[in-house]
């Protein structure tokens, strides 16, 4: 359909990525650069609309959770998430001031965004604290926008994009996949209260892929765009990658003032993210990512060189892309 309406001469490839909600985003990107790099295809888009005015939202998804959440009262994805990150906040520590911090930073960077969903109206912790409840422990402002909107980005040849702007943001190396049975064990897989990206005994995990792919390693990223489908499942990725210690010291690292781009150690989500900006599928996301290379971002952390985007969290699948900067290669 996009072909035929593009008016392109002939369609070389094309394909989809598997998961649930936003857990394929990145991979999108990815999967481009492996098609490009194969020689399968020379320009591709990867992207994503939603019009969800005219398709109606999955808040209530018959054709998930009809099979196995529905006899136990769970009928939206907020609640799916909430059940690991309570356990996340229980079990594991982490205090729920991170989330909390997350959101407010989220909302801080919203402010300097005019197209951004949020912007004009800023959050403070009183207002955070005062929302309604949604599913504990999300508040209002823990959850995700609904938006109508689209994203696309353009991947070629690194040749190719050295020609065309003096400013390309390259695609460093990515990862996809998941530990075996996460999130298909109907809520009984054995790292419940992760983002699944995290490794195990048995297998290295998507972020330890991506680090091997990529030759760098955490302390090496700059700025980070991380899928908020719900804040605590962004914390839960945040920990999976490396970023911040599991357990009561993820509260010391993530805070207010280390998350925002203005002399944060970790800025994160500088656009506003899926909570303060918009909701694309996490899409939005990706052209932030790339937008902190370029250092054209409304929220320009100085001197970015890496830009790491995460893609949805607590999925059946999951992924990651590292971009980065000529001077990284």
């Amino acid at each position: 359909m996009l072909g035929a309406d593009l008016g392109i001469r002939e369609l070389r490839w094309s394909t989809m990525v598997w998961g649930g909600g936003g857990g394929g985003a990145a991979a999108a990107v990815t999967t481009a650069a492996t098609a490009i790099a194969t020689g399968q295809a020379e320009c591709v888009v990867a992207y994503r609309p939603m019009a969800q005015s005219d398709t109606g939202r999955l808040g209530y998804a018959k054709y998930f959770y009809d099979h196995h959440y529905l006899a136990h009262g769970v009928g939206a994805p907020a609640q799916v998430c909430a059940l690991r990150t309570q356990r996340m906040l229980e079990h594991e520590g982490v205090p729920a001031s991170a989330q909390r911090a997350l959101v407010l930073a989220a909302y801080h960077h919203a402010q300097n965004n005019p197209s951004a969903a949020g912007y004009g109206r800023p959050l403070d912790e009183e207002g955070y604290a005062a929302a309604r409840m949604i599913v504990e422990p999300f508040r209002l402002y823990d959850c995700s926008r609904e938006s109508d909107g689209a994203v696309a980005l353009i991947l070629v040849s690194a040749e190719r994009a050295r020609a065309l702007r003096p400013d390309p943001a390259y695609v460093i190396g990515g990862a996809q996949g998941a530990p075996g049975g996460y999130s298909s064990q109907t809520e009984n897989d054995t790292d419940y209260a992760t983002a699944g990206y995290g490794e195990r005994t048995d297998c290295r995990g998507v972020a330890g892929r991506l680090w091997d792919a990529t030759g760098l390693g955490p302390g090496d990223v700059d700025v980070v765009q991380a899928y908020e489908n719900f804040s605590g499942a962004a914390v839960a990725s945040l920990i999976d990658h490396g970023l911040c210690p599991p357990g009561p010291a993820a509260g010391e690292v993530l805070t207010f003032e280390n998350l925002i781009a203005q002399g944060g150690r970790l800025p994160v989500n500088t656009g506003g993210g899926n909570i303060a900006d918009s909701f694309v599928n996490g899409m939005g996301l990706a052209v932030e990512a790339v937008r902190q290379v370029r250092g054209t971002s409304v929220n320009q952390v100085a001197g970015a060189r890496t830009s790491l985007f995460i893609g949805g969290p607590m999925a059946p699948l999951v992924s990651s892309v590292l971009f980065g900067h000529e001077e990284v290669l």
